[in-house]
């Protein structure tokens, strides 16, 4: 891998509380901060399909700079999707709205795996466009890159869609090890070039989301999908960005989803980040954890809750997390009024940073 000549962000809060040097406050950014809950993203969307947008480089670059523009977040996530580097693939599915990805030939058998495509760095040449679109009009914001970690990807491809049991995804996980391990392997090599592509284009950090992650047990997670994150963040560690490794429901997966090699480890509403900080072990950043539910609930609610979450943080400092970065505990909502969240970055901007 190429390693492109990084911009230089000094003065970023973002970068430094996950690199774990002092940022000048505290950084915050929302996962969907670019979606449903901005006007002008409903109106520039209008008519246009979420893998049409995704695949445009001038929508990709407007749309992740529009949360920028109005709430004056420290960091920006470049719009896409995770199901994008398998489209880009040739992988035939589609994102329904109102349902998600739907795969239109679900992958059930070895003979499944071995048809799947692999992913040419040409083939997301959008992709990268963009980043570097956004890199102009960023200015002193950093770029988050990201990408669908083997487990979350795999889940779509064997369900054909989203799942509440992923019922036949641990069907072939525990029936037949083989096969599964052969999907991730070609899984974390689509992934892993997808990252690679945005951190050559100039992003200047990455997230792995393993959405489905929580539905796992610790055993399970350890043999069946640990060794594929592993590989993840190591064939990408050389660039030199700061990695974040993210899941929903994942609490008791905490401690060995910091073993995956991430340098920052996201964390969901339901645990808090002292916890956290403890499962996790000292080494890392934390990033989270506010429900998005909170933002509905008045500002007397949302500054209280703001608040017990930085004193949180600073206690999970204490036990030897290496910094934090303020964000949800999942995404943004559709409905979430957009001044709730401009509200929100004023007043974690306006806290004291952790001594």
């Amino acid at each position: 891998m190429s390693t492109p000549t990084r911009r230089r962000l000094p003065d970023a809060p973002f970068l430094a509380a996950a690199t774990g040097a002092g940022p000048g406050r505290r950084p915050v950014w929302f996962m969907r901060q670019a979606g449903r809950s901005l006007p002008e993203y409903r109106e520039l969307r209008a008519g246009i399909g979420m893998l049409e947008s995704c695949f445009d480089p001038e929508l990709v670059c407007e749309i992740t700079v529009q949360p920028v523009r109005r709430h004056g977040v420290d960091a920006a996530i470049l719009f896409s999707d995770i199901v994008v580097p398998l489209k880009a693939a040739g992988i035939d599915l589609d994102i329904v709205p109102g349902v998600g990805p739907v795969i239109a030939n679900p992958v059930r058998s070895v003979d499944d795996v071995r048809a799947l495509p692999r992913l040419r760095r040409e083939e997301v040449g959008a992709v990268t466009d963009g980043v570097r679109l956004l890199l102009d009009e960023l200015g002193e914001t950093p770029l988050i890159g990201f990408a669908g970690a083997p487990f979350t990807l795999a889940s779509y491809l064997v369900e054909g869609g989203p799942s509440r049991h992923h019922e036949r995804t641990k069907a072939l996980m525990l029936g037949d090890p083989r096969t599964w391990h052969a999907l991730l392997g070609v899984l974390t090599d689509i992934t892993v070039e997808f990252l690679r592509a945005q951190i050559t284009a100039g992003v200047d950090a990455v997230q792995l989301f393993d959405s489905w992650a929580g539905a796992l047990s610790l055993a399970q997670y350890r043999e069946f999908v640990l060794p594929h994150s592993e590989r993840v963040f190591a064939e990408i560690g050389q660039a030199g960005v700061p990695r974040i490794h993210f899941g929903v429901g994942t609490g008791e997966l905490l401690g060995v989803m910091g073993e995956a090699g991430a340098d920052v480890v996201g964390v969901d509403w339901r645990v808090p980040l002292t916890a956290a900080a403890r499962r996790v072990g000292p080494g890392k950043a934390l990033q989270g954890n506010l429900d998005p539910a909170v933002l509905f609930a008045g500002s007397e609610v949302v500054d209280r809750e703001i608040r017990r979450i930085a004193h949180e943080a600073d206690e999970a400092i204490t036990l030897g997390a290496t910094g934090h970065i303020f964000n949800l505990g999942h995404g943004v909502l559709p409905d979430t009024d957009p001044g709730a969240i401009t509200a929100a970055v004023e007043l974690i901007h306006d806290l004291p940073t952790p001594l």
